[in-house]
């Protein structure tokens, strides 16, 4: 008992240890802990270290992934959906049947089913290896992009494992396979929506923010494991759950709850976070003790490990570089409906211009109603800042590059690896490959990545972006005074109680605060301006309402 709680209060510490001294020496935080986890691998406490891979893949993952998907701006992930669907799903599919045609040709008597089941193993690439590039000076849309493709991609991969097994045992109908991943995805997206909606329902209703936090604990696991049972994606389960959250919390929640939710969550991404990557390191030495016990030569793994690696490098860049190119053309189609918005824009604005635009709906057979006219307007402004958002950030070949270098490999391509059915032909083989291409990705990959951002990021570029976002900020601060101006102020009376004073101060900033986050909220679901100032300004509001409150109540 004492050696286990030794070993977890060492971890925590260098989780902590790691998240400090990795910025500072220039190397990524999992990075390390991956060494590090290799290193402790070696002391005799960890001899034949085993973790079941199912406590990463349910115990683990649906949190990490939740909380992502809570914190990623919603507008973003649905302006980036037609590139995070490709390299979701196309990409994962591209790239494992390519591995599995090149393992099947390098691991004698594998076969191309179990070859294609390996290569869907080390296809995805990682949440929370991805979280790397989140930590440089990388483009907005390209975090986007990378973090929808890491939220989404694992089902795939694991409904492509799963039709992979099934087929090596001459039952594989390529009808059947799809249905079945249609039927993963759309059971766990209805999941997730009603989990995500019942979570608000029910937290809304808990004053207590440590009560509220411990619900919000839950609620990734009462998402992904109804899913799972019903043989459905519970890791997309709960990124649906976390999307449907992250939209609707800042309506539904308190000030409070907001904040005790995002510090805890905070702190329990950083301590899971390091905790795949030490658990990673850890495993090495089981891994290479069931390939000797086995016969089958660590040596020979290694080769085919990094060939394997450089595949899913070259795919991975012969996919981006076509999607770059539909991209540009997306940006020159929309280029040439601005103009046509801007003017439908201004006409809704006037009185006069709404009611033509209204005429000539009416004059088409499709009269409009106020609540259509009301939706119209809305997609007309959505359309125009999803315009302004795609010519504002062009992809060209320096972000691409950074899409395709920055695809890494983590824990779940081990935890994966060692959900393989125990008949499978050089089993011990196939998951220290998969071992080897994960960590090969995390150290080359991880550790390269950010010195690669510095190096195409251009001066103007970013010069640009700062010059965007100041000017953002600028026009989020008006938006906000515009708001608080709209609230009348309340009548004082000379002979006004002091108390009735202060009740009446803290109602009348109050209302303001509730109109100004009410104004920042359409604005970000409009996507008018950058998602990050407003979060920024949002978190703002909700520390100044509850420094309001907490002042009012000791006046009282």
């Amino acid at each position: 008992m004492i050696e286990t709680l030794v070993v977890l209060v060492l971890g925590l510490v260098l989780v902590a240890a790691a998240a400090v001294v990795g910025p500072r020496v220039g190397v990524a935080a999992p990075v390390l802990l991956v060494g590090l986890g290799v290193l402790g691998s070696l002391l005799p406490f960890f001899s034949g270290f085993e973790l079941d891979p199912e406590w990463i893949l349910m115990g683990i993952l649906p949190p990490l992934l939740y909380s992502a998907a809570v914190s990623m701006p919603a507008m973003h992930f649905r302006r980036e959906f037609a590139a995070i669907g490709g390299l979701s799903v196309f990409l994962v599919v591209a790239t494992s049947v390519a591995l599995g045609l090149f393992f099947m040709l390098v691991i004698p008597d594998l076969g191309f089913a179990w070859g294609v089941a390996l290569g869907a193993i080390v296809s995805p690439t990682d949440a929370v290896a991805t979280s790397i590039i989140k930590r440089t000076p990388v483009s907005k849309r390209v975090v986007a992009i990378l973090e929808g493709e890491s939220l989404l991609n694992d089902a795939t991969a694991l409904v492509l494992l799963r039709t992979a097994i099934v087929a090596a045992a001459a039952s594989f109908s390529f009808w059947g396979a799809v249905g079945t991943f249609a039927y993963s995805v759309v059971v766990a997206v209805a999941i997730g929506a009603v989990v995500g909606w019942l979570n608000l329902v029910v937290r809304a209703r808990a004053s207590d923010p440590t009560v509220n936090t411990v619900i919000s604990f839950t609620v990734p696991f009462l998402a992904a494991i109804p899913a799972e049972l019903l043989e459905a994606s519970g890791l997309v389960a709960a990124v649906v759950a976390g999307i449907v959250t992250g939209i609707r919390a800042p309506r539904v929640l308190s000030a409070r709850n907001r904040l005790s939710d995002s510090q805890n969550w905070r702190t329990v991404e950083l301590v899971l976070e390091g905790a795949v990557f030490l658990l990673m390191g850890l495993q090495i030495t089981s891994i290479i003790a069931d390939v000797e016990a086995a016969h089958a030569g660590v040596r020979a793994a290694i080769p085919v490990a990094l060939g394997g690696w450089l595949l899913t490098v070259l795919v991975r860049a012969g996919y981006v570089a076509p999607l770059l190119v539909l991209l540009r053309s997306r940006g020159r189609r929309v280029r040439e409906l601005q103009p046509r918005l801007e003017t439908i824009q201004r006409q809704l604005a006037d009185p006069d211009g709404e009611s033509g635009v209204r005429d000539a709906f009416a004059r088409r057979g499709r009269p409009m109603s106020e609540n259509d006219a009301s939706r119209f307007t809305r997609r007309v402004t959505q359309g125009l800042a999803d315009i302004r958002y795609f010519l504002a950030a062009p992809l060209g070949w320096r972000e691409g590059t950074v899409v395709v270098w920055a695809g890494m490999r983590g824990a779940i391509t081990l935890a994966a690896a060692q959900t393989l059915p125990e008949e499978t032909p050089q089993r011990s083989v196939l998951i220290l490959v998969a071992f080897i291409v994960a960590a090969v990705s995390l150290l080359v990959q991880g550790s390269t990545v950010g010195p690669l951002v510095g190096a195409l990021a251009a001066k103007d570029d970013r010069a640009d972006a700062s010059e965007r976002e100041a000017e953002d900020r600028r026009q989020v601060l008006e938006l906000m005074r515009e708001s608080a101006q709209a609230v009348p102020k309340p009548e004082r009376p000379a002979d006004l109680p002091r108390d009735q004073i202060v009740r009446q101060e803290k109602a009348y900033r109050l209302a303001v605060l509730a109109e100004q986050r009410e104004a920042l909220l359409d604005a970000r679901d409009n996507g008018t301006y950058d998602a990050d100032v407003l979060a920024d300004e949002l978190a703002g509001l909700d520390a100044t309402q509850i420094a309001l409150e907490l002042r009012g109540r000791s006046l009282e």
